[in-house]
């Protein structure tokens, strides 16, 4: 197990373990079953219960919580410092010993069929969502959540098979922020895990890209994601996109939100996001805006990309890459989320990147970034519209 350990005098603690398996470990068949097990190893132990799994979290003055992602699945909690042991103690069993019981599995099944439909039903993250299947084929492209058709084929002994497979020492990290004793935090991970080895399925990850429109009864507003590959996340230019991105997206003071907002008042909504994987990566924008403007956007949007090919003032060039920097410097407050950076990074190469991101950033090349605005163009780059029918 890779453990991980930043000291922090507070009196707060964020602890996670991490299992390296998502999205980017699963066949078609068998999409959503990362995301399934997350949810069933809050529902007991041969300890715990589900309700005595969250009350001793809970009521210690802890949040409790987990997330699956492309590359990782993780369980964490944040809790006061001195209750360190409960916080192992209880997300050590969780990730050890799941029940997998029947009843849970049949209740859990139908809790995240009703999930499926919430991200549906909000057009901003359906959005988002399709996209990534504009830049990616299948399996990959398929959403991380699973279907009704994928999720309803988990049996029990799949899950448990799988669960066998993957949940194992090799495939953890452990990773603790706060106010404790290094020696604390090994010695419970030596006592508590073996060296036992684990297998993780990977599937081939084929890029595309691709434009679609969706029409959908009862929204007023058009929901529009464009996105760009860009260089995987252990990739030194992949700086540069972030770079770029920012430029492009990245708050009140980005070229497209004074082009599109400002100037124009043609959407309130104007963001960017960047994701970084060592597997995959990709920038991409999102604007909600009038069915009618769909078309001037893209043109905004391709415009401006071509006017930072050409030209970027050198004193907008330092700008934001201090905002890239501080931003960065200012998500260290929360433990939580410095938590979660050092998991990230550890799973992209090193934890030890946390740290490196401001050397990166200054040394990112203006010529890079134009290189990378010029290359979005043509068939280079995704569209996806959610509009009103």
């Amino acid at each position: 197990m890779t453990v991980i350990f930043e000291k922090r005098s507070l009196p707060v603690i964020s602890v996670a373990f991490a299992v390296k398996t998502g999205g980017v470990n699963e066949s078609e068949e068998e999409k959503g079953i990362s995301h399934f097990i997350e949810h069933l190893l809050y529902k007991g132990t041969p300890k715990r219960n589900a309700q005595m799994i969250a009350e001793e979290i809970e009521k210690n003055g802890g949040i409790l919580n987990g997330f699956t992602d492309q590359e990782l699945t993780a369980y964490w909690c944040k809790m006061p410092s001195s209750k360190l042991n409960i916080a192992l103690e209880v997300l050590g069993d969780m990730v050890k010993n799941p029940l997998f019981d029947e009843k849970e599995i049949e209740k859990e099944r139908k809790v995240i069929f009703e999930e499926i439909k919430m991200y549906n039903d909000s057009p901003h993250l359906h959005a988002i969502d399709e996209i990534h299947r504009n830049l990616y084929k299948k399996p990959f492209g398929s959403a991380l959540i699973g279907t009704e058709k994928t999720l309803g084929a988990m049996t029990r002994k799949k899950i448990l098979t799988r669960f066998k497979k993957i949940y194992q020492p090799n495939n953890m990290i452990l990773c603790v922020v706060g106010d404790a004793d290094f020696k604390d935090i090994i010695s419970f991970a030596e006592k508590n895990f073996g060296k036992t080895k684990g297998q993780n399925p990977k599937f081939q990850i084929l890029k595309t890209n691709s434009s679609r429109t969706e029409k959908r009864k009862g929204i007023d507003q058009a929901n529009i994601v464009f996105a760009y590959h860009v260089p995987l996340a252990r990739d030194k230019k992949s700086y540069s996109a972030f770079v770029l991105n920012t430029l492009m997206a990245g708050g009140m003071s980005s070229r497209l939100f004074h082009e599109i907002r400002e100037k124009r008042n043609l959407a309130y909504s104007v963001q960017g996001e960047s994701h970084f994987s060592r597997n995959f990566a990709y920038n991409l924008i999102y604007v909600g805006t009038k069915k009618e403007n769909i078309d001037q956007i893209k043109e905004i949007v391709l415009k401006e990309f071509e006017k930072i090919s050409k030209e970027i003032p050198e004193k907008e060039f330092a700008q934001v890459k201090e905002q890239i920097i501080g931003n960065y410097q200012i998500s260290f407050e929360d433990s939580n989320n410095q938590m979660t950076n050092l998991i990230l990074n550890e799973i992209n190469g090193d934890a030890k990147e946390t740290y490196e991101l401001e050397k990166k950033i200054r040394a990112v090349k203006l010529k890079d970034v134009k290189k990378m605005a010029g290359k979005v163009r043509g068939k280079n780059y995704s569209f996806f519209a959610l509009v009103p029918e």
